[in-house]
């Protein structure tokens, strides 16, 4: 029987809680919401492309995601030594174009760890923090806004894909 990716929760979150609770918690509530939209899909389900010319796909945005957060979180603000995944700095995107539906599992595992691991490296600093970044200094609160518009835009990405999928929509 092939994997599946397993069903999630959504977690409330607070609607009063301080800003930094928040903004952890709102993008926690969107990196499940991005796994919600693979839940029960196999390998080759996720990676499914939407419509060509798009190389768009469940399991892209899967990769695409754990590559943007480890370049924020890991690499720009915690100054982490890790290897850049998916072409980062090449020019090319493969986090869409080199699929490989028999590793679905292990990328869904490889993302969950990533979020691990980017938590734990900016835990304990304050949102005011400024980080020297390519195009100037950032604070620890932009990266969580960032974060939070990358995978809103990347959800909605989701649900038109999934809807190819299988027909399943909303969320």
């Amino acid at each position: 029987m092939p994997w599946t990716a397993p069903t999630v929760t959504r977690p409330s979150g607070s609607l009063v809680a301080d800003e930094r609770t928040m903004l952890r918690e709102l993008l926690q509530w969107h990196r499940e919401t991005l796994l919600h939209k693979c839940a029960g899909l196999t390998g080759e389900q996720l990676a499914t492309r939407s419509v060509p010319p798009s190389g768009l796909s469940l399991l892209g945005l899967l990769r695409h995601l754990r590559k943007v957060e480890r370049i924020w979180l890991r690499t720009r603000v915690a100054g982490e030594a890790v290897e850049p995944l998916h072409g980062f700095g090449t020019g090319r995107e493969d986090d869409f174009d080199e699929l490989d539906p028999t590793q679905a599992q292990a990328e869904y595992e490889a993302l969950l760890e990533e979020w691990r691991l980017a938590d734990a490296a900016v835990e304990g600093l304050g949102l005011d923090e400024t980080f020297e970044g390519p195009h100037g200094p950032f604070s620890l609160r932009f990266v969580h806004l960032h974060l939070i518009g990358e995978y809103a835009r990347h959800n909605g990405h989701a649900d038109l894909v999934r809807e190819r999928v299988d027909g399943v929509t909303g969320g």
